[in-house]
């Protein structure tokens, strides 16, 4: 492995045309220089894309604190605010400490029952012999199961009030981090006007979630009660402009990605008969025709392997960046203070170093006995460090349990005229859904 490359280009806008016209296609291709870092331009931007696990965990663990979260991906602070995601400490520090609890993996198997509950409902509508866009119906019970179990309500109108405005605000989004030169949101755009509209729907609905709450006389403990209740160092009650940030932090992170890592998880076993056929078998083996339950859902080992696999080649959050926010040295690079650091967990999990046949679909990686030989930060789907994704045990059980209730119940068949290609937005969709007829099983 060299030590790195520089890309020189006069267009003025450097490699940023290029990486604008296929995200993907363009990070595949620095990956094939064998280098650990490739640097190069987006317009006034110095970028640097790194290809060395022991770089990432540099930027992400060892020398964090001389990074914060790229100014370009803080777009998304129109969402949600100064929520988790986006937030820098001390603030990102206080709200963690809030909220950490509720996402242990102790605390989190007291979800199942929700979880199974959540997404059981979902399935009462199908038919069977149905052609369905599995990406949509993923985002529904996912939405279902976020609601529940952080918030304590039932939503039963999913996509039609949620996901046709999300969709909406990440094309949106992604398409303003892309751009050199973007129009201020409170121009009289059409397309500003309707992105602006799609946000403040979806905070409207975070409005409702918890002025329902505050309405109840009973409480629950859950991640609201949590929020609701906290005090900081002098006493204070959170803002409700931060509690609304927050809220909508984990309203639409925590059913996003899961959904998106479930959408892809069906597709990949509609292309991997063997696979396909070892997921089925053994859930009829653990589960059969039983109630699903914490005991059974820890002897689905096969199945929650084949998830981490599709993590591997379809992480949901499949880029993010970093600014350095002083002059800092990472292996032997000098990175000046406002530079940028882009890393791709997309890329990373696809690179023959560390995986052999990378493209391969192969679930058996993550066998207890294999998983050692994956060198640290070469597979980090959740990111890591002091801001590795606080959910992302619930994520797995959340995706773990919605699986086997599929399974459990349902055969899929992916329609034969739909090519179905990735969609980098901020994250990593589905490009138009992924159609798939459903049938039930036979006495399931």
């Amino acid at each position: 492995m060299t030590n790195g490359t520089v890309l020189h280009s006069l267009h003025p806008l450097g490699q940023l045309d290029k990486f604008r016209k296929d995200p993907l296609l363009f990070l595949e291709s620095q990956a094939t220089k064998n280098d650990e870092r490739v640097q190069f331009r987006f317009a006034n931007r110095t970028v640097h894309l790194l290809l060395n696990p022991a770089l990432v965990k540099e930027v992400l663990v060892t020398q964090s604190k001389s990074f914060q979260k790229s100014n370009q991906f803080k777009e998304l602070s129109l969402l949600i605010g100064e929520g988790l995601v986006t937030s820098e400490c001390p603030l990102h520090t206080k709200q963690r400490k809030i909220m950490q609890p509720y996402f242990t993996p102790r605390h989190i198997k007291k979800y199942v029952s929700e979880m199974i509950s959540s997404a059981t409902d979902t399935m009462e509508g199908w038919e069977a012999g149905t052609m369905r866009d599995i990406s949509k119906d993923m985002m529904h019970v996912t939405l279902a199961v976020i609601t529940k179990t952080m918030f304590n309500m039932n939503d039963h109108e999913g996509y039609e009030k949620v996901g046709v405005h999300l969709e909406r605000i990440l094309e949106m989004a992604t398409k303003r981090i892309r751009s050199f030169l973007k129009p201020p949101v409170s121009w009289p755009l059409p397309e500003l006007k309707q992105y602006k509209a799609s946000i403040g729907e979806l905070k409207r609905v975070v409005e409702e979630i918890i002025q329902h709450r505050e309405s109840l006389a009973e409480e629950k403990e859950d991640l609201l009660h949590a929020l609701l209740r906290s005090r900081d160092d002098e006493g204070n009650h959170m803002s409700k402009e931060q509690l609304i940030d927050e809220v909508m932090t984990i309203f639409v992170a925590g059913h996003e990605t899961t959904a998106n890592l479930l959408s892809w998880f069906f597709y990949v076993l509609e292309n991997n008969e063997k696979v396909k056929e070892q997921v089925y078998e053994e859930v009829d083996r653990v589960v059969g025709n039983e109630e699903l339950g914490n005991e059974r859902l820890h002897r689905l080992l096969y199945t929650r392997q084949a998830l981490e696999e599709t993590l591997r080649l379809y992480p949901p959050v499949w880029m993010f960046g970093r600014t350095s926010v002083r002059d800092v040295k990472i292996g032997d690079h000098l990175i000046k203070k406002g530079e940028n650091v882009l890393i791709s967990p997309y890329i990373m999990h696809r690179n023959e170093k560390y995986f052999q046949d990378p493209l391969n679909f192969d679930p058996e990686r993550f066998h207890k006995s294999r998983t050692e030989s994956i060198p640290p930060y070469a597979y980090f789907p959740f990111g890591g460090g002091a801001r590795v994704c606080i959910g992302n045990h619930f994520a797995l059980q959340e995706a773990l349990v919605i699986a086997a209730l599929y399974v459990q119940r349902f055969n899929f068949t992916l329609s034969s005229d739909h090519k179905v290609e990735c969609h980098p937005l901020i994250t990593l969709r589905p490009k138009g859904g992924i159609p798939m007829n459903v049938e039930r099983r036979v006495d399931k």
